[in-house]
């Protein structure tokens, strides 16, 4: 029997749920790509993509996925026979490297485990014990969505300086642009990459390479007309952004969604995330007073605010999954494979961009529910601690509405 007969709920991080002013945005017909309003829109854009990932550097706008946002950092940053270290927390520190090892690079992986973020430490004596800054670049990734470790870059960027080392430092803010805090040019990170289907909410098909002015100055010669971040940030012709057609929809698409986050405020946005993390731990830590569920992290500082990695009993997490979907019209994210990690007892909650409470708790509630008629031993009220959580953060700006409204 299946209960799913409204709209389902994609709870996966990412692509992440898109809104109805996006979708609406995007349903118009192909405009002229030669002169006039598209190139005024992509101006705007361009400019508040920046703004969003806190940097006055520059932004290259690719067609394409996170992994294409990869390859372009590497074509641009490394040439082959450079060495590269990547600092795996999870799964995509991994393939960020196997690009940049298929593309010549000499990456070497310093890998923290599926439960750890970064040791500053460990980065600072690694790179104190390279005297000939053989390393040209440190690749980190912010948020990985497999483990949902969220990586402390200050300390990434200060283990740099404090070794004196000369690398630059590229980011991958692929999970949680939009969701996590990110200052780019203020924690000194010389390149982030993203794209658009997470935080951004916008459907996926656009990358992102943010660089600032040391990254540019010190780009190697890239040998690809595609990937170089030349004309695309510095090309006199607006087909040059793209190295060919615009992506035009995408970009309508992008600009509301980019109008919304705007309008609500990045403080806003951050805090919104972070009371909807919350209210999910709150509720896994319930049910895993009576089973084997737990948060994959324990130290709440090293949790992201955009995605929630939760361990079972061996697969709890498949069978949980496939209730929700089947059952309910619930997705939710696999597991990822990775060494010592058995997917099927891992589920994820992607809680990330065009979320409220009414779609957040009732994925929660109809987790619940899964795991009642599956009979995975759990303790109950995990709906109630995530409700109570989302009231207490709400309610000093229920308080603050209603002496506003004393006021008028």
């Amino acid at each position: 029997m299946t209960l799913s007969r409204g709209r389902d709920l994609l709870a996966i991080p990412g692509p992440s749920v898109i809104p109805d002013r996006v979708l609406r945005a995007m349903h118009r017909a192909a405009p002229n790509i030669y002169e006039g309003a598209l190139i005024e829109l992509t101006g705007t854009v361009l400019a508040d993509l920046c703004r969003v990932a806190g940097t006055e550097g520059a932004v290259a706008i690719y067609i394409g996925n996170g992994h294409a946002a990869w390859e372009a950092s590497v074509a641009n940053l490394l040439a082959p026979g450079d060495r590269a270290l990547v600092l795996a927390t999870g799964r995509f520190g991994h393939g960020w490297a196997a690009t940049a090892r298929q593309m010549g690079v000499e990456a070497e992986v310093m890998d923290f485990g599926f439960w750890a973020g970064v040791d500053a430490d460990r980065l600072a004596e690694r790179l104190h014990a390279d005297r000939g800054h053989a390393i040209r670049a440190v690749l980190a990734v912010q948020v990985d969505t497999a483990s949902s470790v969220r990586n402390d870059v200050a300390a990434i960027r200060a283990a740099i300086d404090a070794a004196r080392h000369p690398a630059l430092l590229a980011l991958d803010s692929i999970a949680c642009l939009g969701c996590d805090r990110l200052e780019m040019d203020a924690l000194g990170v010389d390149v982030v990459v993203a794209a658009c289907q997470k935080g951004l909410m916008t459907p996926p098909g656009l990358a992102f390479t943010f660089q600032n002015a040391r990254a540019m100055e010190r780009r190697v010669r890239c040998p690809s007309p595609y990937w170089d971040w030349g004309p695309r940030v510095g090309g006199e012709a607006y087909y040059q952004l793209f190295c060919g057609t615009a992506p035009t929809h995408h970009l309508y698409g992008l600009r509301e969604a980019l109008d919304m986050i705007l309008e609500e405020g990045l403080e806003a946005v951050w805090r919104r995330h972070a009371v909807f993390a919350r209210a999910v731990w709150a509720a896994v830590d319930a049910w895993g007073a009576g089973g084997a569920l737990a948060l994959n992290l324990r130290d709440p500082e090293l949790r992201s605010h955009a995605v929630t990695t939760i361990r079972t009993a061996p697969g709890d997490g498949a069978r949980l999954r496939r209730w929700c979907a089947e059952v309910a019209g619930l997705t939710l994210g696999v597991g990822l494979s990775v060494e010592g990690v058995d997917p099927d007892s891992i589920f994820r909650i992607g809680h990330m961009g065009h979320l409220n409470p009414p779609m957040l708790l009732g994925t929660i509630g109809t987790i619940e529910a899964g795991l009642a008629a599956l009979g995975i031993a759990h303790a109950p009220r995990g709906a109630a601690a995530a409700a109570a959580t989302i009231a207490a953060e709400a309610a000093p700006a229920a308080r603050e509405v209603a002496l506003r409204r004393q006021i008028g």
